[in-house]
C-alpha cells in the first residue's frame, strides 16, 4: 500500500512535468495540453508550459472540438495570444498539418480505387476540414492506375453546375480509360444535392458516349460520405435515357 501511495504521488507531480510524466508513462497518459506543452517548450509570465497549451486549446476550440480547432485557427489569431509568438504558432500549425498528413499516409495503407470505403478513407483528411467546396478529378488508365489527380474547382459551400465538357478535355488530354469524380461538402453532410444529382446524370451519361466511364462519386463529409456507386444510383443514372444538354 506504502509503494501504491508514492506512486500516485509521483504520478500527481508529475502533472506539471510532461517530459517526465511521457517517460514514466508513455505518450498516451498524456493530455492534449500536455503534448502541446512539449512542443511550446516554455510558458510566459507565471504560467507553465502546460497552462499555456491549455490556453492554446481554449482559443482553438472556437474553430473545431479539441486538436481539430488548431487545424482551422488562422495563423494571426494564434500569434495574438501571450507566450505564442510567429515562431511557435508556425510550430502549431505545422503539427497540425502534419497530423493531417501522417493520418492520410496511413489511410493509403488500405487503398484501393476499387472500394468507395477505402478510396473515402484515404480523401477524408485533405477534404472535410475545408471550408469551401472542393471538386478533384482521378484519372485512370486501362488497370485502374491512378495517373493524375485534378482540382476542377474550388468555391463557395454553394457549388456550381460541373460541365461534362470540362471533365472529358482532361480526360482526353491524359488519355484516360476512366476517371472517378470528388468532392467535398463543407457543412459536413454527404447526402448528395440536387446539383450533385444533376452533375453525375450527364457526366455518366456523357462517359457513355465517349467510352471513359465515370466510376463512382464520392462526396465527403465529416467523417462520413456517400458514394453514388454504393448506393447503386450509377447504375439507375447509366441506364437513363435522358438526353444530354451543354
Amino acid at each position: 500500500m506504502k509503494s501504491s501511495k508514492y506512486e500516485n504521488n509521483d504520478y500527481y507531480r508529475l502533472q506539471n512535468l510532461p517530459y517526465e510524466k511521457f517517460i514514466t508513462y508513455g505518450s498516451k497518459s498524456l493530455t492534449d495540453s500536455e503534448l502541446l506543452a512539449i512542443l511550446l517548450r516554455t510558458g510566459t509570465r507565471g504560467i507553465n508550459a502546460r497552462e499555456l497549451g491549455e490556453k492554446v486549446l481554449a482559443e482553438t476550440a472556437r474553430y473545431g472540438n479539441g486538436l481539430l480547432g488548431l487545424y482551422h485557427i488562422p495563423l494571426q489569431e494564434l500569434m495574438k495570444l501571450e507566450g505564442i509568438g510567429r515562431v511557435k504558432a508556425i510550430q502549431l500549425k505545422a503539427i497540425a498539418e502534419l497530423s493531417t498528413r501522417i493520418s492520410q499516409a496511413k489511410a493509403k495503407n488500405n487503398l484501393s480505387f476499387h472500394n468507395p470505403y477505402s478510396i473515402a478513407d484515404y480523401y477524408m483528411e485533405r477534404f472535410r476540414h475545408e471550408t469551401v467546396e472542393y471538386i478533384m478529378l482521378l484519372l485512370f488508365d486501362s488497370a485502374l492506375h491512378l495517373i493524375k489527380e485534378i482540382i476542377l474547382s474550388k468555391g463557395t459551400v454553394h457549388a456550381s453546375l460541373l460541365s461534362p465538357r470540362e471533365v472529358y478535355i482532361h480526360a482526353f488530354q491524359e488519355q484516360a480509360a476512366s476517371i472517378m469524380l470528388l468532392h467535398n461538402h463543407p457543412g459536413g453532410n454527404p447526402t448528395p444535392s440536387e446539383n450533385d444529382l444533376t452533375v453525375t446524370q450527364r457526366i455518366i451519361q456523357s462517359g457513355i458516349l465517349v467510352d471513359i466511364p465515370l466510376l463512382d462519386h464520392i462526396i465527403i463529409g465529416d467523417n462520413s460520405y456517400f458514394s453514388f456507386q454504393e448506393s447503386k444510383l450509377m447504375t439507375d443514372m447509366s441506364c437513363s435515357k435522358d438526353a444530354i444538354q451543354e
